[in-house]
């Protein structure tokens, strides 16, 4: 069950958002598993169905759920390319840090300040 805490300094839309991301990118949400709907997850966290909205929208623009029409919306097979997608960008960059002679520390800080 996701959850939303009221006193976070981080917007309910974000909560949402990370917590289903975080639930699909490890699998306890596996790839055809239906999510509630807007208006009942907003209804169950008690906050704004705009606010759930938001949150469907921008996991949708991430490849980790689609809308099926009024069959609802379902965890996305396209999570999994994305993970994949991910990982290539990774070895990528592993890649040209070493062709530019740059040690694993300073290429993890880079890593860390983009991550933000």
């Amino acid at each position: 069950m996701v959850r939303v805490d009221p006193n976070s300094s981080v917007p309910p839309f974000e909560q949402v958002r990370t917590a289903y991301a975080e639930r699909i990118n490890d699998g306890t949400l596996p790839v055809g598993a239906k999510l509630p709907t807007v208006r009942k997850l907003a209804e169950d966290l008690g906050i704004a169905p705009n606010t759930v909205a938001k949150a469907y929208r921008e996991l949708e623009e991430a490849g980790l759920i689609e809308t099926r029409g009024r069959a609802g919306t379902f965890v996305s097979a396209v999570g999994d390319e994305s993970r994949e997608r991910a990982r290539q960008a990774a070895a990528d960059y592993a890649a040209l840090t070493r062709k530019l002679g740059l040690g694993r520390d300073e290429a993890k800080a880079i890593v860390d300040a983009a991550l933000g």
